[in-house]
Formats: structure tokens, sequence, C-alpha cells
């Protein structure tokens, strides 16, 4: 079986970045999802890759040598598509799937309307580094991020979702009252407690489920299976029709969602679309507020 360009993609970022946890913070994906990946690839490829010593993972020597030659035939691909598109205007734009999905797509439709001779190419998962694979690229954070310009476009709002079923069987009058219920693992979980109130040592629930995305969370939530750590800029629709329920205006402070350029841009299409993409945050701005 040959695998995939993706898993050998993760695993390539593995061996460069030093640990799972390193690749998959850099890709945007939960380190378990990283860990299976590894395994199902080693599976497929009949050998280990890694020498496993406790949490501690070493590439062994024929994986650095697969690595390096991956990691050139990738570069190859990405100057191919780059041959093949230098033609005509393209934007190639790397965002979280959250973000891509909730925010961006539905948004995609009346930039193109507009600029109907601009094709965009749109993903998902890449790594900010790999600077030649994209033009724009959306990331969550403070703002630092050196070798590109940041365009703040708005805050990473978290706050507590869950089904409105869920949330009809209890009281939610304060973050101590989320003790009677599974919280579906977010990072970000022991801020949001401390800064509503709730109590450090106070026995939350955490599910032994970790989902690599907010999509996944949403689901799960959905499903009544906890309460998820949800940006409600990007799930404000999912209020809306009432399949989850934010029984807190408490939202975390902190990252905020920025549009990258590599720094010196000067080509007119990737600047103009960040310019459109500001503009749409203060549109929906307006729209909110009247």
């Amino acid at each position: 079986m040959r695998p995939s360009l993706e898993s050998l993609r993760i695993f390539a970022e593995c061996v460069r970045a030093g640990s799972f946890a390193a690749a998959a913070e850099n890709l945007f994906l939960t380190s378990a999802a990283v860990s299976l990946r590894i395994r199902t690839l080693e599976g497929e490829l009949g050998k280990a890759l890694f020498l496993r010593r406790g949490p501690k993972v070493t590439p062994t020597s024929a994986a650095l040598a697969l690595a390096a030659r991956i990691d050139r035939a990738i570069s190859e691909i990405d100057s191919a598509l780059g041959e093949f598109h230098r033609a005509g205007p393209l934007i190639r734009i790397t965002a979280p799937p959250s973000f891509a999905s909730r925010w961006l797509v539905p948004r995609l439709a009346r930039y193109q309307s507009d600029h109907p001779d601009v094709a965009i190419e749109l993903d998902v998962s890449m790594d900010i580094r790999s600077k030649d694979a994209f033009d724009v690229a959306i990331r969550t954070g403070t703002g630092s991020w050196p070798g590109f310009d940041a365009r703040a476009l708005f805050p990473v709002d978290l706050t507590p979702m869950l089904s409105p079923a869920l949330a009809d069987r209890h009281r939610l009058a304060q973050a101590s009252d989320l003790a009677g219920l599974v919280l579906l693992p977010h990072p970000a979980w022991p801020q949001w407690l401390q800064e509503t109130g709730g109590a450090s040592d106070y026995p939350f629930r955490y599910s032994t489920i970790e989902y690599p995305n907010h999509e996944f969370n949403a689901d799960a939530a959905v499903a009544g299976e906890g309460v998820a750590l949800l940006p409600r800029s990007l799930f404000e629709s999912m209020l809306e029709e009432r399949r989850l329920s934010a029984p807190f205006d408490r939202a975390l402070a902190g990252d905020w969602h920025f549009a990258l350029l590599h720094a010196g841009e000067t080509r007119r299409e990737p600047m103009a679309f960040v310019d459109w993409l500001c503009a749409e945050v203060e549109l929906e701005r307006g729209t909110r507020s009247s």
C-alpha cells in the first residue's frame, strides 16, 4: 500500500520538529492525531520509523533519510504548482479548518463575484514555515510572527457551548456549575475558568476523547457529549439555529485571528485580498452593532 502524501508530510514534520507534540503544534493538529497517523504509516510501511523510550521518540537512521527525500519531493511539488499557476492571478491561502469553513468559505463567493479573474486555492493544514507554499495565512495568536506582516481581524472569543437539551437540564449560573458536566478537552479551559471565577481546585471533569479541531468539538457538543469551549464569532450561526447554547456572557480574551502576508510583499492580489478580509470584518461588525 502506498501511503498518502498527507501522512508522509506529517511524518517529515515530526522528524523536522523533533517531537510529535511540536509537529502537532506546527500543523494545527492534536498530538493524538499525529501519533495515530505515524502508527498507521508505520503499519503501511511495515517497519518502525521512530524508537520510543517513554515519552521521547527518536527517528531511525532510515527514517531520517526518508524524511529528507520527502522534504525535497514536497518542495518540488510546491515549485511545480507555483510555475503552473504563474500564468494567471492566484491567491494561495492557508487557514485553520474552523476559520476556513465557518467564516472564510461563506464569503469567498462574494469575493470571486467581484474578482472573477483571480483564482483562490485554500489549504487548511499548511505550516507557515513553508513560505513558498502560500500567499496569505490566517493564524491565531498575539500578532508576533517573524518574517510576516500581521493584520488583526477579530478576537478568538472562546466561550462554553453545549446542546440546548443538556443546558436545559442544568442550572448554569456560574463557572463552578460546570462541575456537574463533562468538559470537552481544550487547552484554554483553565484560563477561562480562572477568569470567570471557577476555582482551579474544583473537581471539573474532562472527557477522555480529544478531538482535533473546533468542528469536531462542536459536533460532539451538539450530540450531547459535553461542553465545548468554542469561538462565538465562528459558531454564531449554530447558536442562532439553537443547535448550540452559550449560557455564559464571558468570552476568553487574548488571542486574535490575524491575516499574515510575507514581509515586504508587493504583489497587488495578496495585499488587496487582505484589505478585503479586513473590510469584511468591519462590515460584519457594523451589521451587528446596528
